[in-house]
């Protein structure tokens, strides 16, 4: 049950900071068309990790989570608005390259399926 309740807390900030994002008027952020991945939630609720990307790579992500850290605390604020938690969590900001990295292995495993297909006519 304690499970499903973390679980349910982390779509529920990840659903609301989405829309916060786009009230955040720092133009690292604004501009690089930022989005949230996943939000990690530790069990007592103090900190929340929001793993992000943008259409900019790895270096648009990392400028945004400069822009997102001086952000955090009116993010929290709206946050604490939104959400009715007990204790609102601080906010740290990671940049993720995740998608990019599975666009990179399914562009090699497609590579690799085609090479076969080729070796298959001979």
């Amino acid at each position: 049950m304690p499970n499903y309740h973390m679980s349910h807390i982390s779509e529920d900030i990840s659903r609301e900071l989405t829309a916060i994002l786009r009230t955040v008027k720092d133009p690292r952020v604004s501009e690089s068309m930022v989005s949230i991945l996943r939000v990690d939630v530790t069990r007592d609720l103090s900190y929340a990790t929001v793993h992000i990307t943008s259409l900019g790579g790895m270096e648009g992500a990392k400028r945004a989570v400069k822009g997102l850290q001086s952000a955090a605390g009116y993010m929290r604020k709206q946050l604490g608005l939104a959400l009715k938690l007990r204790h609102t969590p601080e906010l740290r900001f990671v940049p993720d390259d995740s998608i990019a990295y599975s666009a990179h292995i399914a562009t090699i495993l497609n590579n690799i399926h085609q090479e076969e297909d080729g070796n298959d006519g001979e």
